[in-house]
């Protein structure tokens, strides 16, 4: 097989032994098709973030651990591989794992492995539970920096948090429902993909409590457990529109917004503001369609860059959690995108 990158780091990408990757190059017997695929789509991703590059500077081998929809984990990674140019002549090797549903001790195996194996750094969505906490501390502990991306876990010593004020970004959807009811009784279906993550939490609590104290005219109905996948979101939502037909508004936490969207049409009931997170190509399209009327938004790229500046302050300094420091920026700006400001990089 021709290729230009050394076993071991073809190794590295695919998450395989020296020996293992070797015996796939050579086309040696023993091998298992899966994991001859594994070296093969390792190879393609590493020729990916090579190609036109020459590596001048510093390689960071990094892996990038989320539990999220694929519509996600698509907007993530292109905003890797966007802001990996931008660092150049640094280099950041980014190995991806992704699932749309993982149970927590599946990512802690996933984060012991890694941490035995080594990396210069881990970059992770995942829930708030206490052994996802206890494994980033062994992470932390063995000189490995975790940034979390999203969703923070506070009670774990990771070395910084890349993300958006969560807590501000549900206000801000609490304001935008409650100015358009001006004092007039509403229902609000509030969906989040799992309350196991903290950013959603934090968004639901700052949504609950502003709605609460400004505009007690709104009532909420709160549906979770969907993973943002659409047939488990639509069929909660469609649960709940039938025992609450006066929802008029919907504050998507945890996405799935095509079914809510179904739900609402199939109930034949009217959606008068729905409120979004993420400019992904699925809420860009309903936006641009007026199906959804707006879109709390944060720059993924941001979060890159600070993730980024985080492993390469780490492993420079050799001291854990170096980005303490008020110098670095943690929180992302949220925006509220319209089908009228929609930014020219997502138009």
């Amino acid at each position: 097989m021709a290729h230009e990158f050394l076993v071991k780091d073809i190794a590295f990408q695919a998450g395989l032994s020296i020996a293992t990757v070797d015996r796939v190059l050579h086309g040696r017997d023993g091998v298992r098709k899966q994991t001859a695929s594994r070296v093969h789509a390792a190879i393609r991703e590493l020729e990916k973030q090579q190609a036109g590059v020459e590596i001048q500077g510093r390689k960071f081998g990094i892996d990038v651990i989320m539990e999220a929809p694929d519509r996600f984990t698509d907007a993530v990674r292109a905003a890797f591989e966007s802001e990996n140019a931008t660092f150049l002549p640094t280099v950041f090797r980014c190995r991806f794992h992704f699932a749309e549903s993982m149970r927590p001790q599946e990512i802690v195996q996933l984060l012991d492995r890694i941490r035995l194996r080594g990396t210069d750094g881990i970059v992770l969505k995942a829930p708030d539970v206490p052994d996802i906490s206890a494994a980033v501390a062994r992470l932390e502990a063995a000189g490995i920096p975790v940034v979390t991306l999203v969703t923070d876990l506070p009670n774990a010593p990771r070395t910084a948090y890349a993300g958006a004020d969560n807590r501000a970004a549900g206000e801000t959807a609490a304001y935008l429902i409650g100015e358009r009811f001006a004092g007039q009784s509403a229902t609000v279906l509030v969906t989040l993909s799992s309350s196991r993550f903290r950013g959603e939490e934090e968004r639901e609590i700052g949504f609950r409590r502003t709605i609460r104290e400004r505009y007690p005219s709104v009532s909420l109905v709160e549906i979770s457990e969907g993973l943002g996948r659409d047939a488990a979101t639509g069929a909660l939502a469609a649960q709940a529109l039938s025992a609450n037909p006066a929802i008029d508004a919907v504050y998507s936490i945890g996405g799935g917004n095509r079914a809510v969207l179904a739900a609402f049409g199939a109930a034949g009931l009217r959606c008068a503001v729905f409120v979004a997170h993420d400019l992904d190509a699925t809420n860009l399209d309903l936006l641009k369609s007026r199906q959804i009327h707006y879109v709390l938004h944060h720059d993924l790229k941001t979060d890159v860059r600070t993730a980024f500046r985080a492993i390469m302050t780490r492993k420079a300094t050799g001291q854990p959690n170096a980005l303490a420091a008020a110098s670095m920026p943690s929180l992302s700006a949220v925006e509220v995108i319209t089908p009228y400001n929609i930014p020219a990089h997502a138009g």
